[in-house]
């Protein structure tokens, strides 16, 4: 029977010790997160590295406080991502298939839009939204959110879609389908995994964003979780429990989309790198 030489042995385990202290130190982060959100009485330079009880005192708190803006930001969020589909999906199957003149160039301008600062675009935004009413609205907010996924998506799903056998288009449209047909009945169904994942991305956009909702909201009406833990931290800093708290509530969300779509995500980008 082969063994494996000694070496090999040894270097195996060596990766994954390696592998288990990385990730320890890019989690420990989030465990202190929950450790002082379960201690709300305790200092922040008081905290115990471990929790002698489980205080969920910081946790109902947190939720009296912030429970609002969660909801918020996930009305935003979920508005966002449609918002994100139903512009990037035609806008990639338009960049993929109809061959566009200067669509190479349409892509890389829309790559570039990435690397502009969120600042520079939320000031120019604003003046925008004044004129057209949409400051302090959950729909101005869902608009600006959604451009911080599209180009990703567009990108994204576009890599995808090129690599979608012609011949089963063309069946589609010898069988009667219309351009708009095909692409509802046969492209989005087969970019099924490309569009999950640009979804959770426009989610994670949003959900996350901090910039859009703090220069185009000026009142309390339209407050998503992002700014209600920056304010809340001003309001209550010496109480760090129901902070650490409101943040793994924020946490949560996003968390538990990650793990569920997660083989969604791996095919999702690895699918249009092989036609």
């Amino acid at each position: 029977m082969a063994s494996h030489p000694p070496t090999a042995s040894r270097r195996r385990w060596g990766s994954t010790v390696a592998g288990v202290l990385i990730l320890c130190v890019m989690l420990f982060p989030l465990y202190w997160m929950l450790n002082t959100a379960l201690q709300p009485d305790s200092g922040l330079l008081q905290v115990d590295p471990v929790p002698g009880s489980l205080d969920l005192s910081g946790f109902s708190k947190a939720i009296s406080d912030q429970g609002g803006h969660l909801l918020t930001s996930l009305a935003v969020s979920l508005g966002a991502v449609a918002i994100c589909l139903a512009i990037s999906a035609p806008a990639a199957y338009g960049l993929a298939r109809f061959g566009l003149r200067g669509s190479r160039t349409i892509v890389f301008g829309t790559l570039i839009t990435q690397m502009v600062p969120g600042i520079v675009i939320a000031n120019a935004l604003y003046n925008s939204y004044v004129d057209l009413g949409l400051v302090n609205s959950y729909f101005g907010l869902m608009l600006a959110d959604a451009s911080l996924g599209i180009p990703f998506s567009i990108v994204l799903m576009r890599s995808f879609m090129v690599s979608i056998p012609g011949e089963v288009i063309e069946a589609a449209q010898i069988d009667g389908a219309g351009p708009v047909r095909t692409f509802l009945r046969v492209v989005l169904p087969m970019s099924r995994n490309s569009l999950i994942t640009s979804g959770l991305f426009a989610f994670l956009f949003s959900w996350s964003d901090f910039m859009f909702a703090l220069t185009l909201n000026t009142t309390d009406d339209v407050k998503p979780i992002t700014l209600g833990i920056y304010q809340y931290i001003g309001a209550h800093v010496g109480d760090w429990g129901s902070v650490m708290a409101a943040s793994v509530l924020s946490a949560v969300p996003a968390a538990v989309l990650l793990v569920l779509a997660q083989k969604y995500i791996a095919a999702g980008i690895t699918g249009g790198s092989v036609k």
